[in-house]
């Protein structure tokens, strides 16, 4: 009740400020956020989303930079031993004040088996309370990107989180979710005012947020996401959106031309690949049988040589891709250039090696695939189909929203799928947080795998990504990224396809809208004329 009359209150000052005073941004892109728990569904539009509503220690700005957030500043103490003075006279969405209790109650909480970005939280053994506005976070080892992933490690209110039964992230389908998941209570630069799922999400300012000079001049911010990327460009032109993204390949040169609009174009930090089930003993797909091909090495590679990747990036993706060899790309810490190279398309070498392998008339897969998260995805999948046909293997698509493509392939669903195809940006813009969430044992112990869907598992690699967490002196640790960035390419333990490139457009009523490179609208930053 109380957040409903704050958000009204709101309102009426809007209204009482004028229409002249008003500023609404409204944007749309081709899902909706996967809900607001700080702690769940660590996906970069949802992420999004969120650092409007909620902040961490550290923030990470529009141009990558971590500045202060909740903690105006940091020491550390020993090697081990990080301690923050937090941000005094800081209060919550509903008025509740911000103190140690709540960053020792949200970073055990981001630490929850249940929560997906536990990813961040690895290194981390202790959070204690100094005092009200002091807190100490100890790791297991040095730490040389604690802060970079303090970003992602959002605040929450202890008070609020267990009013509402939400004291730990708890997963669930739409129209069964945690309160947490549909509901908002941050310390961010805006507050949730409305959130129909699959039709809008809208905020307002917070006039209680603790930086009095905020770099937007917004009195309202509009997501509506729109699944079809005709409508969503119509909407463009038509003026009922201010900006949208991605814009579809084939419409970057006709809305270029476009009176009052303009086309935002930059390279992405995310890689694109196919994953594929390599540890169960007998696919989904191939009930009875007792066999799963690709827990042999020699099927992954033919799968690997079969994808016409130039193919993909020249006729699917128009050539606004960058082909990849490995997991990382361009711009994340870590990335190898002679690492990158790819081995040419062989649709003759793989299917010798798939009669090598004890599958001469190949076999039959699903591939999970979503149709409304990076671009062109459905397309891709759709594109790979005869590519594999040439070497006898037969593709059953599954197209899904991105809501249920995540959940079927995710921990939750125990990586429901045999073949799929997924992207990664390293929050950390670190390749050893590709490394530790894609590639390093499923482990719900020790908290690592969280997005190795595939399940793949190489005790070397394991090893070297836990070295990479722990070497302070930046060559070695250089050399254990490049080590099991090319032990794991060797094992084909995934088939990496291309950075995507970035494309928006944007009304010609928006004077100023950041354009980092992970692909977030940052309303935090936009200013409207």
């Amino acid at each position: 009740m109380r957040r409903r009359l704050l958000v009204a209150a709101a309102a009426a000052l809007l209204l009482l400020a004028g229409p002249t005073a008003a500023k609404t941004f409204r944007f749309s892109t081709s899902g909706d956020v996967n809900g607001l728990d700080p702690h769940l569904n660590n996906e970069t539009p949802t992420n999004a989303m969120k650092h409007n509503l909620y902040e961490g220690l550290v923030y990470r700005n529009d141009r990558i930079e971590t500045e202060p957030a909740l903690a105006e500043s940091w020491q550390q103490v020993s090697p081990t031993i990080w301690r923050f003075r937090l941000r005094r006279g800081v209060v919550f969405h509903d008025g509740t004040p911000f103190t140690a209790d709540d960053v020792v109650f949200s970073l055990a909480r981001a630490a929850h088996p249940q929560s997906s970005m536990r990813i961040y939280t690895q290194t981390i053994r202790e959070v204690r309370r100094v005092d009200d506005h002091t807190v100490d976070i100890e790791t297991k080892v040095p730490d040389a990107i604690l802060l970079s992933s303090l970003g992602y490690l959002w605040i929450m209110s202890k008070d609020w989180s267990q009013m509402h039964g939400t004291a730990a992230p708890v997963a669930g389908i739409v129209g069964n979710e945690s309160y947490a998941n549909t509901h908002a209570n941050g310390t961010g630069p805006f507050r949730l005012a409305e959130r129909v799922p699959d039709t809008r999400t809208i905020l307002v300012p917070n006039p209680s947020w603790w930086n009095k000079s905020p770099q937007h001049n917004l009195t309202r911010v509009e997501f509506r996401p729109i699944a079809n990327a005709a409508t969503r460009v119509a909407a463009l032109l038509s003026g009922e959106l201010d900006m949208m993204y991605p814009v579809p390949l084939q419409d970057i040169p006709r809305l270029k031309r476009s009176p009052g609009l303009s086309v935002l174009e930059g390279p992405e930090l995310r890689t694109l690949y196919f994953g594929m089930d390599q540890w169960r003993d007998e696919l989904l797909d191939m009930p009875g049988t007792g066999r799963n091909p690709f827990k042999d090495r020699r099927v992954r590679e033919a799968f690997y040589k079969a994808i016409d990747v130039q193919a993909i990036h020249r006729v699917v993706m128009r050539g606004a891709s960058t082909p990849a060899g490995l997991l990382v790309g361009p711009g994340i810490n870590g990335f190898s250039k002679a690492l990158n190279g790819r081995l040419p398309f062989d649709p003759d070498g793989a299917r010798r090696l798939l009669a090598e392998a004890g599958y001469p008339d190949g076999f039959t897969v699903t591939l999970d695939c979503s149709n409304d998260r990076f671009v062109n995805d459905e397309a891709i999948c759709q594109s790979v189909v005869p590519m594999l046909a040439r070497i006898g293997v037969t593709v059953r698509l599954n197209i899904q929203t991105k809501s249920k493509y995540f959940d079927k392939i995710g921990i939750r669903q125990k990586n429901n799928t045999s073949f799929f195809l997924h992207a990664w940006t390293p929050g950390t813009y670190d390749a050893h947080n590709a490394l530790m969430a894609l590639v390093m044992t499923q482990d719900a112990r020790e908290g690592t795998g969280g997005n190795n869907n595939s399940r793949y598992s190489n005790p070397t690699v394991d090893d070297l990504v836990r070295r990479i967490a722990v070497e302070p002196d930046q060559e070695r640790r250089t050399g254990f990224i490049h080590d099991a960035l090319r032990l794991a390419k060797e094992d084909f333990s995934h088939i990496p396809l291309h950075q995507q490139a970035l494309a928006w457009a944007v009304r010609d009523t928006v004077a100023h809208i950041p354009q980092p490179p992970d692909d977030s609208p940052m309303p935090r930053y936009v200013r409207m004329k």
